[in-house]
């Protein structure tokens, strides 16, 4: 069973500096064991078929999802009050690091981590939306994307307006993750305009839609090179009506929620970097320490070697980078640009040790005997959602120089 530590809190505010320690608590390493263990028994032996398939089978999710929810790791990114685990945020990323060892589509579905910002909702909602999730009986989805407007979400098109005490919802977003299984999506839509010293800005809505809403569409999305099985939709609302009372949060007040309770997903992508990459080293050491060329191991060769001393190098920076902005996280003095940093380092790296170990392994690290090929495509996307690079490096770039008052 994982262990219940100091619970997280999401809004980083937390009484009481400590010094960062470079050790694992016993809980920690704890919680590292059981949560690979549970990888490597328990997703591992699927992840070749749903490769190859593109499909994930739900009654096999079921059956892993029932494990997991034994095991305590389903939802343990959540606070203990609604029955999650109640790991702190530097824990909660050593937990997720694990998770991304293997095939997105299964552990994301199979060991679901609802969003944090579920718990913005009203006693209400929790009941209809985040204690179902809790127990596996429902999945979510976010909505913010547009095919117009990626990063600037301030650029949304998507709109709802007020009709006789009711919001009518018009509008299409894209690239909206496993909407397809989820049985709710969070929808952030504009619902007005103010002037500001920078010209207009929207103002942002957050709501709750429940799936067969009269006027929601759910519809197929693209085909992806990354993450076979982990799907995309395209949402469609056409005067889709939903009460007041579906409302997350506040009116206007979309983005305050969403910088709230989301504010820590660059470093989940981040430590999902962080898993597939030491698996990627680990089969590339390995090789070169079995691999015979010219009458000695390839591991010998200064070739193969620094490329195995670069990745182990990028990978601890990567990892020392995540776990910083975690532990800050949890002090309440993380900053935008810590945590843009660790993901922009972690993606990159991911990048860098997936193209490297296929170099070592040669032909066979692109065959998908082996899981190199699928890190390799996998860490594509990882640069670009959650915030692409050239994101992450304007607002590690922006609070540089702001500090001089540029």
């Amino acid at each position: 069973m994982i262990a219940r530590v100091k619970r997280r809190n999401p809004t980083g505010n937390q009484k009481g500096k400590r010094a960062m320690q470079f050790g694992m608590t016993e809980e920690q390493s704890m919680i590292v064991d059981t949560t690979r263990a549970f990888v490597e028994n328990e997703l591992y032996p699927h992840e070749l078929d749903v490769e190859r398939t593109g499909h994930l089978d739900m009654d096999l999710v079921r059956e892993i999802q029932k494990k997991a929810i034994d095991a305590g790791l389903y939802a343990a990114n959540m606070p203990e009050e609604v029955g999650g685990a109640g790991l702190d945020t530097l824990t909660w990323l050593m937990y997720e690091k694990e998770l991304g060892r293997a095939n997105y589509a299964l552990h994301w579905t199979a060991v679901a981590r609802p969003s944090n910002i579920l718990l913005a909702g009203t006693d209400e909602q929790k009941e209809k939306y985040l204690y179902p999730c809790m127990k596996g009986e429902k999945w979510d989805c976010l909505a913010m994307t547009e095919p117009g407007a990626g990063s600037d979400l301030r650029g949304m098109t998507a709109s709802a307006r007020e009709e006789g005490g009711d919001y009518v919802l018009n509008g299409t977003k894209h690239f909206i993750s496993h909407a397809d299984i989820a049985d709710f999506s969070i929808v952030f839509m504009a619902t007005g305009e103010e002037d500001t010293a920078r010209g207009p800005k929207k103002k942002i809505t957050a709501f709750f839609v429940d799936k067969g809403t009269p006027g929601f569409t759910i519809r197929d999305g693209y085909q992806n090179v990354s993450h076979r099985g982990y799907t995309n939709a395209v949402l469609e609302f056409d005067d889709c009506r939903l009460p007041k009372s579906a409302i997350l949060g506040e009116v206007d007040k979309g983005f305050e929620v969403a910088n709230t309770w989301l504010g820590a997903t660059r470093l989940q992508v981040a430590a999902t970097c962080l898993g597939r990459a030491e698996r990627a080293l680990q089969h590339a050491t390995e090789y070169a320490a079995e691999r015979k060329q010219f009458g000695q191991k390839i591991g010998k060769f200064q070739g193969v070697s620094f490329k195995l001393a670069d990745m182990a190098t990028e990978l601890k920076a990567a990892n020392l980078l995540t776990w910083e902005a975690g532990w800050k996280f949890d002090q309440g003095t993380v900053t935008e640009s810590d945590m843009s940093m660790a993901k922009l380092k972690a993606t990159e790296m991911l990048a860098f040790v997936a193209d490297e170990a296929i170099q070592i392994h040669g032909g066979m690290g692109l065959m998908d005997e082996l899981p190199l090929e699928r890190i390799w495509r996998d860490a594509r996307v990882e640069r670009i959602w959650e915030g692409t690079s050239e994101i992450q490096r304007h607002i590690i770039s922006r609070e540089m120089l702001r500090a001089l008052g540029a």
